[in-house]
C-alpha cells in the first residue's frame, strides 16, 4: 500500500473566498466576460461571429466552496506500485498562490496572485513570497513591481535566470497597472526582471512590454537555446476571443526574447508586416505553463480550453495554434465551438481533455525518488466538467516516444484546485492550490 502525507510548516490565517471558479473567486467575477480580467458584457455579445465569440452566459454557476485544507498530513496512493505509498505534507498557507521557483540554497519563492479584499476590505496585493528553511516568512520579498489584482490578473510566474549563481536574475511575469480608455485602470501582461540580494530583488526593471490588456494567465521558461519563452493569454470568451488570431496583438501568443527582454532577430515573424516581432506561437486561448521536454527540448504548453477542450501543446516556431475557430470544446452554455476540431494550417493538441479538468501547470518528472514516473507528466486541474470540488493532479505517463499510454488522477480527495506542480532539487513534487486558502503542498514517500 502506498500512501502521502501534507505537513504544515508554516501558516498564515486567510479566509476563503465564498466560491471558486475555473480560475479564480467567483467573487472576483464568475460570468466568463463578466470580470475575470475582461471587463462587463457588451452588446456585441448577444449576437456572436462564432460559438467562441459568445459572452453573455445565461447558465447559472453552482456555487459550492471548496472545503478548507486540513493540517495534514495526508496518506493518498499512486497506481504505480512502486510509489504506491505516499505523504502530502502542507508546507505552509497562501493565499491565491501561482507559481513556484526553487533557490540554490533550499529557499524556495511563490508568488501570490492577489485580487479581493480582507477582511476588513483592503485591497489584497499581488506579491512574492518566501519560505526559507521550511518556514514561510511572514513578510513579502520586497522590490516587487506594483501590480494590477484583479480578476484573473495579478502576480503570475516568477523563474530565474540559467546562470542565476553567477547573475542573481529573478524573471517575473505580471500586470502592470496602466490606464485604460475608460479612465480607469488596467492591467497589462509584463516581464519584470531583478537581481536577488539574498533577502529581496533589487534594479527590478520591466524588460519586455506587451501593450496586451484583458489578458489573464501568463507562464515564462527558458530553452535550450538560452531564450526566453512567455506565454500571454487572451479573453476567454466575447469579441476579444478574436485577438488570439491577430497578427498584430500580443494577446493569444506566446513570445521568445533575449535574457535582456529584447527580441531576437531568427523569431519566425520578425520583420513580417501586420506582425508582432516577438510572436513565436499564435492561436492560443490562455497557457498555464511553459515546461521544458528533457528529451526533445520543446516547450510543452498547457491551455485551458472552454467546456472542454484543454489541451497540452507542443510549441513550434510560427505555428497556429486554432483558437478561437477550431476546438475540441463546446462554449459554456452547450454550443460546440467548431464542428471539426482541425483546420488546415493548424497545429494539432499532443493532450486533449473532454470534459475539461481547467488544466493549469505543468511539470515533466526527471528526478531519481520516483523513478516509476520516469516519462510522465504531470498537470494541475482547478475542476472538471464544470464541477466545483473536482480539483486534481494528473499524472500522464508516455512512451519511448512520448505517446500518450496512461492518466493517472491524484488528490482528488482533497477536494482542492491544483494550479502549479514543479519537481524540487530534491526529487519530491511540490504543488500550490488555487485557493483564497491556498498551500503549498509537497508529495513524499511514506518510508
Amino acid at each position: 500500500m502506498v500512501a502521502i502525507a501534507i505537513v504544515v510548516v508554516g501558516v498564515a490565517a486567510i479566509t476563503l473566498d465564498a466560491q471558486q471558479g475555473r480560475g479564480g473567486a467567483a467573487s472576483q467575477g464568475a460570468g466568463r466576460g463578466q470580470g475575470a480580467g475582461r471587463g462587463a458584457p457588451r452588446p456585441e455579445c448577444v449576437n456572436p461571429k462564432i460559438p467562441a465569440a459568445e459572452c453573455n452566459i445565461g447558465a447559472t454557476p453552482i456555487n459550492w466552496a471548496d472545503p478548507p485544507l486540513g493540517d495534514g498530513p495526508f496518506l493518498i496512493e499512486s497506481a504505480r506500485p512502486e510509489h504506491r505509498n505516499l505523504r502530502v505534507v502542507v508546507m505552509a498557507r497562501l493565499r491565491q498562490p501561482w507559481s513556484i521557483a526553487f533557490l540554490p540554497e533550499g529557499d524556495i519563492l511563490v508568488t501570490e496572485r492577489g485580487g479581493g479584499v480582507d477582511d476588513n476590505k483592503r485591497p489584497i496585493p499581488g506579491q512574492l513570497r518566501i519560505i526559507r528553511k521550511g518556514v514561510l516568512d511572514p513578510n513579502p520579498v520586497a522590490g516587487t513591481p506594483q501590480v494590477h489584482a484583479a480578476g484573473l490578473q495579478g502576480m503570475m510566474d516568477v523563474v530565474l535566470h540559467p546562470q542565476f549563481a553567477e547573475n542573481h536574475f529573478v524573471y517575473l511575469a505580471y500586470h502592470k497597472p496602466v490606464p485604460d480608455a475608460s479612465g480607469g485602470m488596467a492591467g497589462e501582461t509584463t516581464l519584470a526582471r531583478g537581481v536577488w540580494n539574498g533577502t529581496a530583488l533589487t534594479d527590478v526593471r520591466d524588460i519586455f512590454q506587451t501593450g496586451a490588456t484583458r489578458t489573464e494567465s501568463s507562464r515564462i521558461g527558458f530553452g535550450r537555446d538560452g531564450m526566453l519563452y512567455m506565454s500571454i493569454s487572451a479573453s476567454g470568451t466575447g469579441p476579444d476571443v478574436f485577438r488570439s488570431a491577430d497578427p498584430n496583438d500580443y494577446a493569444g501568443k506566446t513570445v521568445r526574447l533575449r535574457d535582456d527582454g529584447s527580441i531576437p532577430p531568427d523569431n519566425p515573424f520578425v520583420n513580417k508586416p501586420g506582425y508582432k516581432p516577438g510572436i513565436y506561437t499564435l492561436g492560443h486561448r490562455n497557457g498555464h505553463s511553459m515546461s521544458l521536454n528533457p528529451e526533445t527540448g520543446q516547450f510543452w504548453m498547457t491551455e485551458q480550453g472552454p467546456n472542454g477542450g484543454d489541451e497540452v501543446n507542443i510549441l513550434k516556431p510560427g505555428a497556429n495554434y486554432g483558437w478561437p475557430f477550431v476546438s475540441n470544446g463546446r462554449n459554456y452554455m452547450g454550443p460546440k465551438i467548431s464542428e471539426v476540431p482541425y483546420q488546415q494550417d493548424t497545429e494539432q493538441p499532443h493532450v486533449v481533455w473532454v470534459p475539461s479538468i481547467a488544466v493549469a501547470g505543468g511539470t515533466f518528472y526527471t528526478g531519481e525518488v520516483f523513478t516509476g514516473w520516469k516519462r510522465s507528466y504531470f498537470v494541475g486541474g482547478l475542476r472538471e466538467g464544470e464541477t466545483p470540488r473536482t480539483g486534481q493532479l494528473q499524472r500522464i505517463e508516455f512512451n519511448d516516444k512520448w505517446e500518450e499510454v496512461r492518466r493517472e488522477p491524484m488528490l482528488r480527495e482533497l477536494h482542492q484546485r491544483i494550479r502549479d506542480v514543479r519537481q524540487g532539487p530534491d526529487g519530491l513534487l511540490y504543488l500550490v492550490t488555487g485557493e483564497a486558502q491556498g498551500a503549498l503542498l509537497r508529495i513524499e514517500p511514506v518510508k
